[in-house]
């Protein structure tokens, strides 16, 4: 073997060596924090579903609650109470039951047929007993109990989290549950994401490899020994772009998970605070108490839908699927059902030119924006607008809020992270990013040229 060829030798065989360490290290990693990030958001899934159970059931009391607290227990006033609590639902699948203490099905709104059954004796697809398991979690003063039920929409047997209470002076159970398919199948599409992660982390490395092999072995064979210098510049300056890659794309989800949560949080918890100090009050302040309470539901079902966007949506498919105008017009139709907000989407001239990466920076942005306005601008009308000509695209976001000194929004350290997200994704592609703010509204444009990112 020529001296050329051994030195080319031991250039490559550490690097595929170290490479190949690298890798192994780097899977192992991802694996674990892969595990953690799924314990993680599965603990804290289970447990705000645990507390918007229990809160359901409170609003349930709070709704008989007259025809408890009278004293009656005629059929008449039970009729009443089992109307009502029939006619209450939350989500597609979510309802009230009720059972006497010997198993008997006193209401089922979505399974009328099992209405004066004795149902003591059910029990569920792996053979534990259903509504023996509920009775005695009632009698032990209710709480939360895990078992399977058929779910209305599907007809399918799933797993279930159910919450009951005892009704002493009626002889009832009360209670009602989430079904917790959509938490597996969440779970199921983190691990799934997770595992391409790892998979396309892998295939970088190994294209880094092959790459890096290829680039060493071209250099030693078309230059000589003197020059392996430059061939270590090379290396070093590729490693540094690998560095800056990962740390722009932490960056980017840095972004996309802002303290927008954080802020649903704090105010959750002032509201909680502050009603506790109510409860402690005269009945008026009770009462405000708990309409403090029920706003802050309210409040939490918004944090968990954040939970869920940013989970289900961390890449918008709906961009392949329908293309960037169609795409911001269900976006538009979303956020007016959810907000309430009257929002006009209009789009004119082509818009079907841009790269990939323009069309999600131009939707990402139309998300922002839209978030921003249904937190801080107490506007009554909005209006999205895509224009395409010749030289490129323009998004345009407009309300008629209250507006914000956008120069204090941008020399303060801790507000206005959604704009600077919007600014950083527009210049990462070469766009222009405009902002204009005043009393009468805010006007957010992005403009797109053809042809470049």
């Amino acid at each position: 073997m020529k001296l050329r060829q051994k030195v080319i030798f031991l250039a490559i065989t550490p690097l595929i060596l170290a490479l190949c360490a690298i890798a192994l290290a780097v899977r192992h990693q991802s694996n674990l924090l892969a595990q953690q990030q799924k314990a993680a958001i599965e603990q804290a899934y289970l447990a705000s579903k645990e507390a918007e159970l229990k809160h359901y059931v409170t609003l349930a009391l709070h709704s008989v609650a007259h025809l408890y607290g009278s004293g009656r227990s005629d059929p008449a006033t039970l009729d009443e109470a089992k109307r009502i609590l029939s006619t209450l639902s939350f989500g597609d699948d979510g309802y009230f039951f009720v059972y006497d203490m010997n198993g008997r099905s006193l209401m089922h709104p979505r399974q009328p047929e099992l209405v004066g059954r004795n149902l003591y004796d059910m029990k569920d697809g792996t053979g534990n007993p259903t509504i023996q398991r509920l009775l005695a979690r009632a009698r032990a003063g209710g709480g939360l109990e895990r078992y399977s039920w058929v779910k209305p929409s599907t007809h399918r047997e799933v797993a279930k989290l159910g919450y009951v209470i005892p009704i002493k002076q009626w002889g009832w159970m009360l209670g009602t549950g989430i079904y917790l398919d959509d938490v597996e199948r969440a779970l199921a599409q983190i691990d799934a994401q997770q595992r391409g992660n790892i998979q396309n982390t892998m295939l970088w490395i190994a294209g880094i490899a092959i790459l890096s092999a290829l680039a060493v072995g071209v250099s030693g064979l078309a230059l000589n020994v003197s020059e392996s210098r430059v061939a270590d510049a090379k290396l070093k300056a590729l490693a540094q772009r690998v560095v800056e890659s990962q740390e722009e794309e932490r960056a980017r989800l840095s972004r996309d998970l802002h303290d927008g949560i954080s802020q649903w949080l704090v105010s959750i918890k002032l509201r909680i605070e502050a009603g506790i100090v109510r409860l402690s009050g005269a009945e008026p302040q009770t009462e405000k108490a708990v309409t403090m309470f029920e706003h802050t539901a309210e409040q939490l079902n918004k944090v968990l839908g954040e939970v869920r966007r940013i989970s289900h949506n961390l890449r918008p498919a709906v961009l392949d699927d329908i293309g960037l105008a169609a795409a911001l017009a269900h976006l538009a139709g979303e956020f007016q059902q959810n907000s309430g907000m009257p929002v006009q989407f209009t789009a004119s001239g082509s818009t079907d030119r841009l790269p990939d990466v323009a069309n999600t920076v131009l939707f990402r942005i139309a998300q922002e924006a839209l978030t921003n306005i249904e937190r801080h601008a107490h506007a009554s009308r909005i209006a999205v607008a895509l224009t395409g000509v010749d030289g490129g695209v323009t998004l345009a976001i407009s309300d008629d809020g209250v507006g914000f000194d956008t120069a204090d929004i941008a020399q303060h350290p801790q507000r206005g992270i959604g704009l600077r997200n919007m600014m950083e994704r527009m210049e990462s592609i070469g766009g222009r990013f405009e902002l204009t703010s005043d009393a009468a509204g805010t006007v957010v444009r992005a403009h797109v040229e053809n042809g470049k990112t």
